[in-house]
């Protein structure tokens, strides 16, 4: 229980002889005649016992092929550093975050170790300091790589709680990033979030100071804009966004962290898509965390934004685990 195996069951027979399938992942549970075995993406398969035909332990975390090595933990402790809540508590080793409702990263609970109670008794504490507030409970779990968290997982599908959103946490060297052949010379950093910023990235009336307050939290904290040009049209021939005066036409943040630079809120006018401006956001950005002594690269893109994870694969990206947002209906 607990280890990442592989397991082979019977699915089937017909004139082709008998037929199987292998599903690889960590065993979460083993009851009723039924094993629950939990995939790197968080998908639980449940194994019949009378079908299954053999099974081992394999290795709970493969060897890398590219990439900075780093384990789970760090980059965990990184990822919360990077995007803090305005108000936290703790629960044993369990982490209760919240900034008003902006994002899940910062509404969650980070259960990075015991809460110090029973799993029920810790739960039924997270629905209330959340009701309290009037957020809904999530839970933020990892699936994926050694030290990542499929048991706490399956427990809490078995208790009724939904995963909502899935992403991946991925890392890459810094230095290849810095020195891709990119149009730099438009990209301007700042050490603060300003209004000219925001106009890109929450176009919906004025933001509140707790989104001020996550934006600007982190040990090194970078913002990256690159002007529109007003009147600039879309491939339609309509006035795009960018020609409102003021609108940036792409917009990025990056927070050093040691030898991690964490690429956040990298986002472009739709109307100036694939002209390049993603890639010179992110290569200034990283251009100044290796002046800063950073080496890594990680960031995080939820897994059904095939454009974003189809970006981060040309940059040499890899990911190195899963998250998960689990909800308490």
């Amino acid at each position: 229980m607990g280890k990442r195996v592989s397991v082979r069951q019977l699915t089937g027979s017909g004139a082709g002889g008998e037929k199987f399938t292998d599903t690889v992942g960590v065993l979460t549970s083993w009851d009723g005649d039924v094993l629950l075995i939990t995939r790197r993406t968080g998908e639980s398969v449940r194994v019949p016992e009378a079908a299954l035909v053999a099974g081992k332990v394999v290795p709970a975390a493969p060897a890398r092929r590219r990439g900075p090595s780093a384990s789970f933990e760090e980059l965990a402790g990184v990822c919360a550093r990077s995007w803090q809540p305005v108000e936290s508590e703790p629960l044993g080793e369990w982490r209760l975050r919240a900034a008003s409702g902006f994002t899940r990263r910062a509404n969650s609970v980070l259960p990075l170790g015991d809460p110090g109670v029973a799993l029920d008794e810790a739960l039924t504490r997270v629905r209330r300091w959340y009701g309290e507030r009037g957020l809904p409970p999530y839970v933020q779990t990892a699936t994926g790589a050694e030290g990542t968290q499929e048991r706490l997982c399956a427990e809490l599908e078995r208790r009724g709680w939904r995963s909502e959103v899935t992403a991946e946490v991925r890392i890459a060297a810094l230095a290849p990033l810095g020195d891709r052949d990119a149009e730099v010379s438009r990209v301007v950093l700042s050490r603060g979030v300003d209004e000219t910023w925001l106009r890109r990235y929450q176009r919906s009336g004025v933001p509140g100071p707790h989104v001020l307050r996550v934006l600007n939290s982190g040990p090194s904290v970078w913002f990256a804009t690159v002007s529109g040009e007003p009147g600039e049209p879309r491939g339609d021939g309509e006035p795009g966004e960018n020609g409102e005066p003021g609108v940036p036409a792409a917009i990025g943040r990056c927070v050093v962290d040691g030898r991690w630079a964490g690429f956040m809120a990298v986002e472009v006018d739709p109307a100036r898509r694939r002209q390049g401006l993603a890639t010179a956001v992110m290569t200034a950005l990283a251009r100044r965390a290796l002046e800063e002594g950073a080496s890594a690269a990680w960031l995080q893109v939820e897994s059904d934004n095939d454009g974003a994870r189809a970006l981060y694969d040309a940059m040499g990206f890899t990911v190195h685990h899963r998250y998960h947002h689990f909800r308490s209906f």
